[in-house]
């Protein structure tokens, strides 16, 4: 009993210093965006919104601001189109080589980006393809899919075939089964899909630094900024906002999976 209750107090301070090891950093850079100061001296002297509009007045940060959005807005309807098809055409169809069609839709996310973006890269060199916005989107599009089939899939996964064959004896066709049924059934997978495959594609650094060319995109620009060290105050109200950015995709997106939405009602 004592060494079971000794365990319990011992995992909780593990996983609380755990948890302030990964958000205090987040925290301070919080903090420091709002610091009058330009020097990050602890502690803060005063605080302040001036670095705010500095940034917003940034043609630098603008410019990479609207390539990120431009980026991620792409990739993610791109993602939808592929991965919600290879989902349904991976579900609903049996054929040799299934599983292995699974695993490759699977595997870009579980590759490092350095390989990703290197081979990109090569690829576009080979068929001749300039850097540009385009070949940012192919990039993000690559490991946006696997967001989106794998919310996709499950859900698909957890619907009784009945439901379709309940339609069919009912005299329903093939569009307006999947107008009253697989669509609201999917919108809840779909949407939180689409914010996960944004948020990823927002923040990504690494395969677009090898697709991207010499254009930065905000997270890039970020990365160049602090090699310089000349605009750290800026530097700290992108990060905060590139996190929201970030974070309240993810978390709807974690509260729509977890709900089930639709498909719950449905079944």
């Amino acid at each position: 009993m004592i060494e079971g209750r000794l365990t319990r107090v011992m995992l909780r301070i593990w996983a609380a210093l755990v948890l302030l090891f990964l958000f205090v950093p987040i925290a301070l850079i919080v903090l420091y965006a709002f610091n009058k100061s330009n020097l990050q001296g602890w502690p803060p002297k005063a605080l302040s919104t001036r670095w705010l509009s500095v940034a917003w007045n940034d043609q630098q940060v603008r410019a990479a601001l609207l390539l990120s959005l431009k980026a991620g807005l792409f990739a993610t309807l791109v993602a939808l189109l592929l991965g919600s098809a290879a989902a349904f055409g991976v579900h609903r169809f049996r054929f040799f080589g299934r599983e292995a069609v699974s695993l490759m839709l699977v595997l870009p996310i579980a590759l490092p980006g350095i390989i990703t973006g290197i081979a990109l890269n090569s690829a576009f060199q080979w068929v001749g393809l300039n850097l540009s916005l385009l070949t940012i989107v192919i990039g993000h599009a690559t490991f946006c899919i696997v967001v989106v089939y794998n919310n996709v899939i499950a859900r698909l996964r957890r619907v009784s075939d009945s439901m379709y064959e309940a339609a069919a004896d009912l005299g329903a066709h093939g569009l307006l089964t999947f107008r009253t049924i697989t669509v609201p059934m999917l919108s809840t997978a779909l949407l939180s899909g689409a914010l996960l495959a944004f948020a990823l594609s927002f923040d990504e650094v690494i395969v677009t630094t090898f697709t991207a060319g010499a254009q930065n995109t905000l997270p890039l620009w970020i990365f160049g900024a602090i090699r310089l060290g000349q605009q750290l105050p800026e530097v700290n109200v992108v990060v905060v906002f590139v996190l929201l950015l970030t974070v309240i995709p993810v978390g709807v997106a974690a509260r729509l999976a977890g709900s089930g939405g639709v498909a719950r009602a449905l079944t």
